[in-house]
């Protein structure tokens, strides 16, 4: 296979146990919802959405977060059922939809312990090796027995019985970010004085008990993976020695040891388990390679990972044997089949952002950002062909505009674009001038370079009018105009050294030493923290609280920003009011009415976006089918915009 790309490491076959698996990459667990939100109930959307896992090429396919009882183990909703043996049957259809493409399927097994979901423990307190003061403080945890323990135990082989009936080729038992196995092994959570508490070797034995137990329970039939975090951040946690000495031990019942990072706990650890675009790639990987140094089985590794070029780059340095990835299988779900056929350049890039959580957080789907047909299989696993060709006319070329196009053309229309500046990507440029926002650079020249060569007829340099769209005669218009930017009434707003923080990310205008940034959302926040990485000198200013600012980007994202920013040189001035703009900088005033001058060289507002009224009402007028797509629909973001133009140009 590998005579096709430049990646022989990631087409090289590798043995798990007895298994031949035909890659390296492995679909990472995530929790997709897809199941029935309470029951778990297997339902024809997971099965798809299992399937599309497989068809991405990845050689193992991972079921994420499933509890091994719905009493006391669940930390999601919508997480699969495998506690009842009349399961077995339904599994059987997600087993059969993997294996059809050609790949081995797997399941997290879990038992979330004290990160339990308090809405899902059936009134019964959650499990944990010790209650501890501080954080368990005010939550119902209860120290597990001993007689839990061994029940806990026979609800692991219950369910690691009832995957193997129904055909999976391998289980992956989940003992990393906080969770009950995870938890004994740590000395900051196994305060025990019993045999199962203390020494490492103490604290390791009831995980290798269940180990053993799995392992005799299946024999060779069917193959086991443990994954742990080689790393928790958290003061006291195990070492990656502790980590080496348990797989030492554990590597006697287990086939592969899968190295995670981060703790279910608290944001500040939860971001290592889930990175977003501001934190490091290949976080976990030179833990794994030092394990992987001490061990006699393979080794996967998992953590902001996010191209196939990293995984090539960590299977040729010997750091581990299997790379798992998950958020950049969803947002290309044929990612590893266009790397093996040499068509790595098609794959659309990820951005980071963890709009894919946004769903399963609170109990839904999951759905991408930059891929709309994620996680909708059932209805939208291939792109219909039109039952009439028509002309449609897509007006923007933003990122709204160009999903509009490309899934236009795939119904089989006839599409012409038209942006009126000299480039397409519309806001996607600003939104993607953060240092760390790699991945939104890349998913900005995929999507220009996927327009261009989708079929559509693109006309840059030219503003659309009614009498343009007269001259085109379409039988359809989508207005993708994009938003505007809100200048409040503040005096002087006008003066030469206040600039847009559109112009300010763009670097269109000269940014001066000291910056006051007006407007505290993501937009403002994001270009505080990066001129103030250029070192500059900056003030931000907002109207409104800190904690009701950034919401519209994932927790995670919002968490690591404002850490950013505290961390930070800027100062802050939130819950004050901008009275006027100066040659002299921003005056500012806050509750209690006391104002301030704030110098600056250079006034950046970001105050926001609005809908393009005006041009929309004269353009919408031209064509009876005209459609509203993006932020002159509804202001909002990537995913918002790629949503609702895909959602319209299906359809048409």
């Amino acid at each position: 296979m590998g005579k096709f790309n430049n990646y022989p490491h990631v087409f090289t076959p590798l043995k798990v146990g007895n298994m031949t698996v035909k890659n390296r990459i492995q679909f990472s667990p995530v929790v997709s919802a897809h199941a029935h939100t309470l029951t778990g109930e297997i339902t024809i959307d997971l099965i798809e959405f299992v399937g599309a896992q497989a068809r991405s090429g990845a050689g193992i396919v991972t079921i994420g977060a499933t509890p091994v009882d719905y009493d006391r183990a669940r930390d999601f909703y919508g997480s699969m059922s495998v506690v009842h043996d009349y399961d077995v049957q339904a599994l059987k259809l997600i087993a059969d939809e993997a294996h059809r493409y050609g790949a081995k399927l797997s399941v997290e097994l879990t038992h979330a312990g004290r990160v339990a979901h308090p809405a899902l423990l059936n009134g019964k307190p959650a499990l944990a090796p010790s209650v501890i003061p501080g954080l368990d403080d005010g939550r119902n945890v209860v120290e597990i027995r001993y007689e839990e323990m061994q029940e806990v135990i026979c609800h692991f082989v219950d369910a690691v019985r009832r995957c193997k009936e129904a055909g999976f080729d391998m289980v992956m038992i989940h003992g990393a970010h906080g969770n009950l196995l995870s938890s004994f092994l740590s000395p900051v959570f196994n305060r025990r004085t019993d045999r199962y508490g203390g020494s490492l070797e103490n604290r390791m034995r009831f995980p290798l008990e269940l180990l053993k137990a799995v392992r005799e329970s299946v024999g060779d039939k069917l193959r086991i993976e443990y994954r742990i975090s080689g790393y928790e951040y958290m003061e006291g946690c195990p070492t990656v020695h502790d980590v080496v000495a348990f797989f030492k031990e554990a590597q006697h019942f287990i086939d592969l040891a899968n190295i995670s990072g981060g703790l279910l706990i608290d944001h500040k650890y939860v971001v290592y388990t889930i990175p977003g675009y501001c934190m490091p790639h290949l976080l976990n990987v030179e833990y794994a390679a030092e394990i992987k140094k001490h061990l006699d089985i393979p080794v996967a590794v998992v953590g902001g990972i996010t191209t196939i070029d990293e995984a090539e780059e960590i299977l040729a340095a010997g750091k581990a044997d299997i790379v798992a990835m998950a958020k950049s299988l969803i947002a290309d779900q044929e990612l590893v089949t266009k790397a093996q056929r040499g068509k790595a350049a098609e794959i659309r890039p990820c951005l980071r952002c963890l709009h894919c959580l946004n769903g399963p957080h609170i109990g839904s789907p999951t759905r991408c950002a930059v891929n709309p047909q994620a996680g909708r299989e059932v209805k939208y696993r291939f792109i219909p062909k039109a039952g009439a060709k028509k002309k449609v006319m897509v007006i923007g070329g933003g990122p709204a505009g160009m999903m509009a196009a490309q899934t236009a053309v795939s119904r089989g229309h006839e599409v012409v674009m038209y942006e009126q500046s000299d480039k397409l990507g519309g806001r996607l440029y600003e939104s993607s001038a953060m240092e760390c926002k790699d991945g939104f650079r890349r998913y900005l020249q995929w999507d220009i370079n996927t327009t261009l060569n989708s079929g559509a007829r693109v006309i840059l340099n030219r503003k659309a009018t009614p009498a343009l769209i007269e001259a085109e005669k379409p039988d359809i218009v989508i207005l993708a105009v994009g938003a505007k930017h809100i200048q409040p009434p503040i005096e002087e707003i006008g003066l030469p050294h206040v600039v847009s923080v559109s112009d300010a990310d763009l670097k269109k205008v000269p940014i001066g030493q000291r910056v006051v940034v007006c407007g505290g959302g993501l937009s403002g926040t994001e270009c505080a923290l990066e001129l103030a990485r250029e070192g500059r000198q900056v003030t931000l200013v907002d109207i409104l609280p800190q904690e009701k600012l950034c919401l519209d980007t994932f927790e995670l994202n919002r968490f690591i920003l404002m850490k950013m920013l505290a961390e930070s040189d800027i100062g802050t001035y939130y819950m004050n009011r901008i009275k006027k703009i100066t040659a002299l900088g921003v005056e500012i005033a806050g509750k209690d009415g006391n104002t301030r001058l704030l110098e600056a060289d250079t006034v950046i507002t970001a105050f926001g976006l609005a809908r393009n009224v005006a041009v929309v009402e004269e353009l919408a007028e031209v064509v009876p089918e005209t459609y509203l797509v993006g932020d002159c629909n509804r202001v909002g973001n990537i995913a918002s915009a790629n949503t609702d133009a895909f959602n319209i140009a299906v359809e048409i």
